[in-house]
């Protein structure tokens, strides 16, 4: 094989894992990895098929990847979600596809593309269980100094909205000796922050150990010379145990930030999503975490429109969101998935119904994130450098607070020439809802 390889890779960082996973086995076989479409004799598209807005971003990328077949483009790949979820109607319905490669199979995508160029149809799929393959080449698509690590794939939790398990299968988890010997390596390579990934990463372990692990797993990773920072994505407030928030507060490299998605406040809803979580320990479980970790950051997703949610039900979510207090909060409006359970209940929510709930939510936490950012300022943070910004001539990077993609950035003003991965001590001297602004300590 010596082909020029494009990827495109859309949805969660489990998602991005895979397809780092596909460029490191394609440039192991001797293959040139490209960013230019313009230049790739193969076009891989790593789809995601969570909801409605990206199965719609997913096809309309591949429609554009499929232009450059036009040009220069020899084969172009569906791989991934939207993949494993629609196979064979993904290849009928556009045949601009050359090969559609599930989420379970994204480790054969060498063979794949030798049997597609000696003109083979390929569909692949149903293989959304299979173990993890150890010791694959991985070729990080992040080009700062943090980089995701996927601890276990799939989901057992069956809530009642979410096509998730139907796409990538049942729970499992990684070994931890597989996953500290790749950390080890990925620290080895330069990085300085690891970001656990994982459907749900409190439940890290149940399957292959027979209770809940990640505490273990913590203090193992916690052990490699050269880490400086570990994050998590995404705890379950169900799955969150003492001993867990314990280890977190007691190792100075586990970050205390807690992104735990409680989707909703009100014990209807929750039972209709088959959460496995109410309020009240909702609720207690945030008072654990603030009394053990006091400077603990904690984010959150809720759900809007949810079939059934009332008026009183988005006040209810509204007031709990006041008395909380979220650092980070993320807002999604229901999407109606075919084969979910919740997609066949009968009191759906209107569309305008959903956004203005989404816009009185947003405006909700915007108000909030700001109090919160204000109280830094003053404060003097730790930050990982993450580039320059032409614009405001200012360094800019990311504290503990925040995690990549996803939070606010901390800019900042150095006399000294910084470089990507540097950590300094910024002090914070203005803020706004997202981002804080300050100077480099000397």
């Amino acid at each position: 094989m010596n082909y020029k390889i494009g990827m495109v890779s859309l949805g969660c960082s489990k998602n991005q894992t895979d397809s780092e996973i596909m460029l490191g086995i394609l440039s192991e076989r001797g293959n040139f990895i490209v960013s230019d479409p313009d230049e790739a004799d193969v076009i891989i598209v790593n789809t995601c098929g969570f909801i409605e807005p990206a199965k719609q971003e997913s096809i309309d990328t591949i429609l554009e990847m499929a232009e450059y077949k036009k040009k220069n483009c020899r084969l172009l790949i569906a791989a991934g979600c939207l993949a494993e979820r629609y196979n064979t109607l993904l290849a009928e319905e556009l045949p601009e596809v050359d090969a559609v490669l599930g989420a379970g199979d994204y480790e054969k995508i060498a063979e794949t593309i030798e049997k597609a160029f000696a003109g083979e149809k390929i569909v692949m799929y149903g293989h959304k269980d299979a173990p993890h393959n150890e010791g694959l080449s991985r070729m990080v698509i992040n080009s700062g100094a943090a980089c995701y690590l996927k601890i276990a794939d799939g989901c057992d939790n069956r809530c009642t909205y979410c096509a998730i398990p139907m796409i990538r299968g049942k729970y499992r988890s990684r070994k931890i000796e597989d996953i500290a010997e790749e950390a080890r390596g990925l620290v080895e390579a330069g990085y300085r922050e690891l970001i656990l990934t994982a459907q749900d990463t409190t439940r890290y372990g149940i399957d292959i150990y027979g209770e809940y692990s990640l505490d273990k797993l913590l203090v193992k990773l916690s052990e490699i010379d050269g880490l400086k920072w570990i994050r998590i994505h995404y705890f379950y407030t169900e799955a969150i145990t003492g001993r867990l928030i314990d280890t977190m507060a007691e190792c100075d490299k586990i970050l205390p930030y807690i992104d735990m998605p409680i989707q909703h406040s009100e014990d209807k809803i929750l039972r209709r999503m088959a959460r496995k979580t109410s309020k009240s320990e909702i609720r207690e479980k945030i008072a654990e975490i603030r009394r053990k970790m006091p400077d603990a950051v904690i984010r959150t997703t809720v759900m809007v429109g949810f079939p059934g949610e009332t008026d009183e039900d988005f006040e209810a979510l509204c007031d709990f969101v006041r008395e909380i207090k979220f650092d980070r909060m993320g807002v999604f409006k229901y999407s109606r998935e075919e084969d979910t359970p919740a997609a066949e209940f009968e009191d759906q929510v209107d569309e305008d119904v959903k956004e203005e709930r989404f816009d009185i939510l947003m405006k909700i936490q915007q108000e909030i994130s700001s109090e919160i950012n204000a109280r830094y300022i003053g404060k003097t943070l730790e930050v990982m450098t993450e580039g320059y910004d032409e614009e405001s001539y200012m360094y800019y990077g990311r504290s503990m607070r925040d995690s990549i993609e996803i939070d606010g950035l901390v800019y900042y003003a150095a006399h000294d020439d910084m470089n990507v991965g540097d950590f300094v001590k910024v002090k914070i001297l203005d803020s706004d809802e997202y981002d804080l602004t300050g100077e480099a300590e000397e």
